[in-house]
Parts: structure tokens; C-alpha cells; sequence
């Protein structure tokens, strides 16, 4: 009873994702592809954020909130996955080690991605010298939350670390990293339209 109970709650939801795309337009998806050829990682781009064409529509302000929060979401989903590695048993004293220091830089990276959506989102109709502070913000929670990934990254690197976790860990941090450049690129872009 329960997980039908669930379903029924989580039906609308499903269909709004599963119909999200749907109506989107050729100039919808044309606006991300073109905007996501100004990135570091433009299949990632276009990939992560296809499907919320509807929501973007040609918006560069809603491109970059929708880069914001997939980049939020996968660190989200990273730091996560770390904690659960630091809880292996029979790490290694130094992997134990790296995983600690990263799992704290993926915390600062979710904590500064979180404002970074808020700021963008809570900046209103801002002009002049308010939207600036407010861009100013975002680019710069997001340019530290780079380098977090960047810094949990640099914590594996050596011969003494090579192995599964290593690989698991730059398979997953990798991927927030890019997303994350991503949405520094279309953040900067959004500002400099105004």
C-alpha cells in the first residue's frame, strides 16, 4: 500500500519530466547547443542541460540558474559518494587520508554552489551596480567551488594512490569539475549580456 501510495504522489512528477523536452522548440535546443560552444566542455554542456530546454527557452539567465543546479546536483551526488568510500574498510592510511580532505572540499563545493543558485535566484530584476555585486558573487562562489574540485583531485595524485578508489573518485569529481566550468562559463556570459 505504501509504495503504491508513492507512486501516485511521484506520478505527476514523472510526467513532468518525462514531457519536459517535449515542447521544446528547434531554436530552444539551438540556443543551448550555441550557447554551450562558448564552454570548456560543450558535449558535457549540452548533454547536462538538454533537457531543460523548455525551462531556458532563450534565456541566458535561466541557462546559467539550470547550469548552476545540475552542477549543484552532481556535486551533491559526488559528495555522497565519498562519504560512502571513506567508510570502506581496509583503506589505506593516505587514501583514508585524501578521501577526508576531499570529502571537505566537496562540502565547500555544495555549500558554495547552494549560494550561488540562491544569489542568482534572489538577485530579482537587479541593475547597474546591484546586478555586478550579485554576478560578482556568483562567479566568485563558483570559481572557489572549481578550484574545490580541482583541490580534492590534486589529493589522489601520485603512483602511491593508483587504484580503484583513485579512479572512482576522478571519475566522479571530474565530472562536478566540468559541469562546474561550465556553469562558470555561462554565468560570465549572462553577465557580460547586461
Amino acid at each position: 500500500m505504501a509504495r503504491a501510495s508513492v507512486f501516485l504522489l511521484l506520478l505527476p512528477i514523472f510526467y513532468f519530466v518525462g514531457t519536459a523536452n517535449s515542447t521544446a522548440t528547434t531554436s530552444d535546443t539551438n540556443f543551448i547547443k550555441s550557447s554551450c560552444s562558448a564552454t570548456t566542455y560543450p558535449q558535457v554542456c549540452i548533454q547536462s542541460l538538454s533537457s531543460y530546454a523548455t525551462s531556458i527557452q532563450q534565456s541566458p539567465r535561466q541557462l546559467a540558474q539550470a547550469a548552476l543546479s545540475v552542477s549543484l546536483t552532481r556535486a551533491q551526488k559526488a559528495k555522497t559518494f565519498v562519504t560512502k568510500l571513506a567508510k570502506f574498510k581496509g583503506l589505506k592510511a593516505r587514501e583514508y587520508g585524501a578521501l577526508k580532505d576531499c570529502l571537505e572540499e566537496m562540502g565547500d563545493t555544495v555549500d558554495r554552489l547552494s549560494k550561488s543558485v540562491q544569489e542568482l535566484k534572489n538577485m530579482g530584476k537587479s541593475k547597474g551596480q546591484d546586478f555586478v555585486w550579485h554576478m560578482s558573487n556568483v562567479e566568485t562562489w563558483v570559481s572557489a567551488a572549481l578550484t574545490d574540485d580541482n583541490t580534492c583531485l590534486d589529493g589522489f595524485s601520485g603512483k602511491a594512490l593508483d587504484g580503484k578508489i583513485k579512479a572512482s573518485i576522478r571519475a566522479q569529481v571530474l565530472n562536478v569539475a566540468q559541469c562546474t566550468s561550465n556553469a562558470l562559463a555561462l554565468c560570465n556570459r549572462f553577465a557580460s549580456k547586461h
